[in-house]
């Protein structure tokens, strides 16, 4: 199977060049498109940068509780694929036990159902992979907070799509290319949007959507919608 960076450089678009001109139609678009970068990444630096000064008591709180509740690090790092196809260390707060991929092999090799809501939308409602403690961070969307540290390092954007793993590519198909455009978001439409009560394909549609109407305005007004839709818990488990 291809790597996303391998599908991103196939999938990568065609320069149409005029006589007498560099590039024809995408000078004045590289321009705006830098600009909106910096203006982009500015705006994450910020925003990251106070969201860790305000949160770092809350932040060693919950460090400090998951590792007294339960065996096994206090973050979990996974690699996940970010913009141009390039993958990342993706931070968390673990909310599993340490034997979490075993005790979901089990699961899916013992149930159907399982099986089926797992190829269905890559998560399951009832997970015993989950610890007590993690229920309560999952819910609250606290495990997440260390991802403000990938937004800081440039891994992330403090909106965008999910990130995901390598498995995920294929259920993206010709949208991956819109998803590797941008930077995954710590928040997103996905997330004002129902969360795991979106179906995957309406999630890939969302990602997609995002991807071709971004600007700084609608970034503001997705962070301003993320607030109502984190204290609701809508579609977090």
């Amino acid at each position: 199977m291809q790597t996303a960076k391998a599908q991103v450089a196939r999938m990568g678009t065609t320069l149409h060049r005029s006589p007498g001109h560099s590039f024809s139609r995408t000078d004045d678009q590289g321009l705006a498109d830098r600009g909106h970068q910096i203006a982009m990444r500015a705006f994450d630096l910020v925003v990251s940068a106070l969201a860790l000064l305000l949160f770092l008591p809350l932040l060693l709180l919950v460090a400090l509780t998951v590792r007294l509740t339960s065996n096994g690090p206090v973050l979990f790092v996974q690699q996940r694929i970010g913009r141009d196809g390039k993958q990342f260390p993706c931070l968390k707060f673990r909310s599993m036990v340490v034997d979490a991929r075993e005790r979901l092999e089990t699961l899916l090799s013992s149930s159907e159902e399982a099986r089926q809501e797992w190829a269905r939308d890559q998560k399951l409602r009832s997970d015993p992979r989950i610890t007590p403690i993690g229920r309560i961070l999952r819910k609250t969307s606290l495990d997440e907070l260390p991802q403000l540290l990938n937004v800081l390092f440039g891994h992330m954007s403090v909106v965008g799509p999910r990130p995901i793993v390598e498995g995920e590519v294929a259920r993206y198909g010709h949208r991956f290319g819109a998803y590797c455009s941008v930077r995954p978001g710590l928040t997103g439409l996905w997330q004002v949007s129902g969360r795991n009560e979106v179906s995957y394909d309406i999630r890939v549609r969302l990602d997609a959507f995002y991807a071709l109407r971004k600007s700084l305005v609608y970034d503001f007004s997705i962070c301003l919608r993320t607030v109502p839709a984190v204290l609701a818990s809508r579609g977090c488990y």
